[in-house]
């Protein structure tokens, strides 16, 4: 969750680098980046940053613990 959440606030901040691999992430984490850097950027537009870092944690938070609610995702790292 954290280095999701990391990578997130550097993808909407403009500072990322690199594909999903080269941040260490899988596809399925990479999903959860893309959808929460989607909902905070309107809110970062309306209510500053600050408001957005927020968002995406929320975000983060509650889909990686959906995808990892069964303790694991169900078909190896990359699903």
């Amino acid at each position: 969750m954290r280095l999701v959440t990391h990578w997130a606030r550097e993808v909407l901040d403009g500072t990322a680098y690199g594909d999903y691999q080269s941040m260490g992430l899988s596809n399925g984490q990479y999903g959860i980046l893309r959808a929460a850097v989607a909902a905070a950027r309107p809110v970062r537009d309306r209510h500053g940053r600050a408001a957005a870092h927020r968002v995406i944690g929320r975000q983060v938070g509650e889909a990686c613990a959906d995808r990892h609610r069964g303790g694991g995702p169900a078909e190896g790292p990359w699903r």
